[in-house]
């Protein structure tokens, strides 16, 4: 991997608090005076903890000034914005959702657990789509998050509001999650780096579970050294989640070469498939113009690009939104006004459970479940979920054929540039198809990371 783009947010970070050039107070102080700037236009938060914020940033620099260095863990002043659907602890975690409104969990998800340890700060809780659904951030039940380049604009979804406030320079870096590409295409529309980890890399507990088998937690920054860093103190086998991985966590930092020992052809011998189904019909001229710059220039550091055909492509977006919804239709069941959620008031419990979710619950929410309760009723089961999970077998296949010719396979992380705020909303099929980019790699889930996100690179 080649360590391209700014200046690491974290080293510079790390290394005014090691010279005293800066203070943790001072840092923190000039990411909240611009996120309450840039707030109220772009939205990214549903929640802020300022005062939470400057008290640990005072903390660490007292610790500073009794212990010295040692004080200065990993990503000490680092402040952290978390999407909403990420537990924290004495911190609202709402999903995106009113029908959790109000909501505190008693514990951290693991992975933000390990980035308070490694000496993060948690700024607050990033807008999302409801539970995850959607592609926009327009489906959250509290407020539209805006694009920073762009007002009038969707930062994409469902992961936006973590997107954009990288974007808006709101927090340095932040975490969200991605199931059918929230993280990849949001970074994609607001500019910035997006990482989706290949699944169990990251522990997922204390996620709240759209779709248990393809929810990923994964992270963005200004630069790929801030995300490969954020990834190292993440990632890791966690006892909460059987499944995750055991396998080692490498020093992601450390593998990347900096740009000044890099060779003249630093990619000779790498060999790059360009997806050809994701340069055709329905994708913009300008995207396809992108990718094919991306790939010339690929060629120019001494990489082999070649186009590849998948035939299987198209199949991956219908398979997965049977299968996403089904597992949502499941694991949604347990926001019942009794077990999660705001709880109407009701003479009977068919008219509480039904009321509560009624009311808790946004429109793309209740589609899906309804969806996937279709699939797995037992007149269309074999129909539907046995098929979709038939197809995904097909497609992870034609992957890992794929993979065995080229070392990474490129494709646009979306099939056009950010949406106008409205433009699909009620469309919903179009919204849909917009994911095909990023769903494909995900419902083909292979060891390695299946498609290398243009923003990578």
């Amino acid at each position: 991997m080649l360590a391209t783009g700014p200046a690491p947010s974290i080293l510079s970070i790390r290394e005014s608090l090691l010279s005293g050039e800066r203070t943790a107070a001072e840092i923190t102080t000039d990411y909240l005076s611009r996120l309450r700037r840039t707030e109220p236009s772009v939205r990214s938060f549903i929640h802020v903890a300022d005062a939470a914020a400057e008290r640990e940033a005072e903390e660490l620099d007292r610790r500073i000034a009794t212990e010295g260095q040692d004080a200065v863990e990993p990503l000490a002043g680092v402040l952290v914005g978390v999407k909403d659907n990420l537990c924290t602890a004495n911190m609202p975690s709402t999903g995106g959702s009113r029908i959790l409104d109000g909501y505190r969990p008693a514990y951290d998800a693991t992975a933000v657990r390990r980035l308070r340890e490694a000496g993060a700060i948690v700024v607050g809780k990033t807008n999302l789509d409801e539970f995850g659904m959607g592609s926009t951030t327009e489906g959250s039940g509290f407020q539209v998050t805006t694009n920073p380049w762009d007002d009038s604009r969707v930062p994409g979804g469902s992961s936006g509001g973590s997107a954009s406030a990288v974007s808006a320079r709101q927090c340095v870096v932040s975490l969200g999650s991605d199931t059918g590409g929230s993280v990849r295409q949001p970074a994609s529309f607001c500019g910035v780096v997006g990482l989706k980890p290949t699944y169990g890399r990251v522990s997922r507990f204390g996620l709240m579970a759209y779709a248990s088998s393809l929810d990923v937690v994964g992270c963005f920054g200004s630069s790929v050294v801030d995300t490969a860093t954020i990834l190292s103190v993440i990632a890791g086998h966690d006892k909460m989640d059987s499944t995750s991985s055991s396998h080692d966590v490498p020093d992601y930092k450390s593998e990347l070469t900096p740009l000044d020992l890099l060779e003249s052809k630093p990619l000779n011998g790498m060999r790059i498939g360009v997806i050809q189904e994701t340069l055709g019909e329905g994708v913009e001229t300008g995207v396809i113009s992108s990718i094919k710059g991306a790939a010339s220039h690929l060629e120019q550091l001494g990489s082999v690009v070649e186009e590849v055909s998948l035939p299987s492509f198209s199949l991956g977006l219908p398979a997965y939104y049977i299968l996403a919804s089904s597992e949502a239709s499941s694991n949604l069941s347990r926001y019942d006004g009794i077990r999660y959620g705001r709880q109407i008031s009701a003479d009977d419990l068919n008219e509480l459970y039904g009321g509560s979710r009624a009311n808790g619950l946004g429109h793309e929410v209740k589609m899906r479940i309804l969806m996937g309760t279709y699939a797995l009723s037992a007149g269309y089961y074999d129909a539907y979920y046995k098929r979709a999970q038939q197809v995904r077998t097909l497609v992870k296949k034609s992957f890992r054929e794929a993979l065995e010719r080229y070392d990474i396979l490129v494709s646009p992380a979306a099939p056009s540039a950010a949406y106008k705020i409205g433009e699909k909303i009620n469309d919903p099929l179009a919204m849909y198809a917009g994911d095909i980019m990023t769903i494909i790699s995900v419902t083909s889930d292979v060891k390695r990371s299946a498609v290398a996100d243009l923003k990578e690179w």
